[in-house]
């Protein structure tokens, strides 16, 4: 099921979640260690809120659009060990508290923001989307990584 990210008792509850990880704690699959995790986490919203990772060509947002939308925002969940994205992928070592608070604050101002914000707001790779659009992709890659790692 997918939750509102824009619900704050959601968003406590997913906050709760990311609280129970620690530097050390072990995948259930993949090769992250857990803050690489939180910081591929927090790739997604680095693409809303910051300039650092800059949009596609029209041909490489065509096709995003016409291969990978539907994975993103649709209802299915991620399978195990799905590929990634060159920019998602974390490889380098990174500061677990630093990652973690990083990705509590945007938890916090997407909630905040609303689904009012959100609602055909466009998306780096993916052009407009529906509010209920970035709210299955934020979500379900959240639950994807955080089941990931046990909590």
């Amino acid at each position: 099921m997918i939750k509102n990210v824009f619900d704050e008792q959601v968003v406590a509850e997913i906050i709760g979640r990311i609280n129970k990880l620690n530097p050390d704690t072990q995948p259930q699959w993949g090769k992250m260690d857990a803050a690489q995790m939180l910081a591929h986490l927090n790739v997604t919203y680095d693409m809303d809120f910051t300039g650092k990772y800059p949009k596609p060509n029209a041909f490489a947002r065509f096709m995003l659009k016409l291969f990978v939308k539907n994975t993103v925002v649709g209802n299915k969940p991620y399978k195990r060990n799905s590929g990634t994205a060159p920019q998602f992928k974390i490889a380098d070592k990174r500061d677990f508290e630093k990652e973690k608070a990083t990705l509590i604050n945007y938890l916090q101002k997407v909630q905040q923001l609303g689904e009012a914000h959100y609602d055909g707001r466009e998306a780096n790779s993916f052009g407009p989307l529906t509010a209920d659009e970035w709210n299955t992709m934020f979500y379900k890659h959240l639950d994807h990584h955080l089941t990931q790692f046990g909590v």
